[in-house]
């Protein structure tokens, strides 16, 4: 049952059009916006050695699939508020099963916002990036939006529904700024990029760049975002089993 429940879940959010559309709205508007600033074929990163074009469709790319994975606690926080996790556990559904359904909704929702964010860059800017460069970068912001949909799933687990919203804005805003997702860090003072480097979507940002280039320390970024998911999921388990044994 858990793997048909998983199934039909990942269908139900794919077949959810709203979210479809919020979740790819703001980061397309975003590449329009700064792909036709930065869009010179000419012009390099001086950071990263990528072109600016690539540079820019990597973050914004990141800053869809977070948004998308984030965006699992809205559904999550529904269904607590109609009961539907009550009904659920008098289902053969283990609790596992329903928390693993949830990521990989959130991961399918994610990697479709990152391929259209991706493809849409291509046809319409032709960044000089080679089609493996593309792929790994678009591989790695896929792995590296796993933290965020955890922690997606913890928000919809705490949060009542008036603050559900304010709570997600809240995280979404602040990791998108610390990211460098919306304005490089290099603008900020140097403390800044210092706190960055602690929170994953920052490391979301560069494990893309890593996949674009091909090459540099992926190492880091890896043992970064796995900690995060870790410390994410054993909050996740905690939380569940409290709720479970309320009910």
């Amino acid at each position: 049952m858990s793997i048909a429940y998983l199934g039909r879940e990942s269908l139900r959010q794919l077949k959810n059009m709203r979210a479809m559309i919020f979740t790819l709205a703001v980061p397309l508007v975003m590449l329009f916006a700064f792909g036709g600033t930065f869009g010179g074929a000419g012009q390099v990163d001086a950071a990263t050695h990528l072109p600016w074009i690539a540079v820019t469709t990597i973050q914004v790319a990141a800053y869809g699939g977070m948004m998308s994975a984030l965006s699992q606690a809205f559904q999550i926080v529904t269904e607590r508020s109609i009961g539907w996790n009550r009904q659920l556990r008098i289902t053969p559904l283990t609790g596992t099963g329903y928390l693993v359904s949830k990521l990989v909704a959130a991961l399918a929702l994610a990697l479709f916002s990152i391929v259209v964010i991706i493809g849409v860059s291509i046809a319409l800017y032709h960044p000089h990036l080679s089609a493996g460069s593309w792929i790994l970068a678009a591989l790695g912001i896929w792995c590296g939006v796993i933290p965020f949909a955890l922690l997606g799933i913890l928000i919809g687990q705490l949060a009542k529904p008036e603050f559900a919203q304010p709570l997600f804005m809240a995280v979404f805003m602040g990791m998108a700024v610390l990211g460098g997702l919306w304005i490089p860090l290099q603008l900020f003072p140097a403390w800044v990029a210092d706190v960055a480097k602690a929170v994953p979507s920052y490391w979301l940002n560069r494990v893309g760049q890593l996949g674009a280039l091909q090459s540099g320390d992926a190492l880091t970024p890896a043992i970064v975002l796995t900690a995060w998911a870790l410390a994410l999921g054993a909050l996740i388990v905690w939380r569940y089993r409290r709720d479970a044994a309320r009910g």
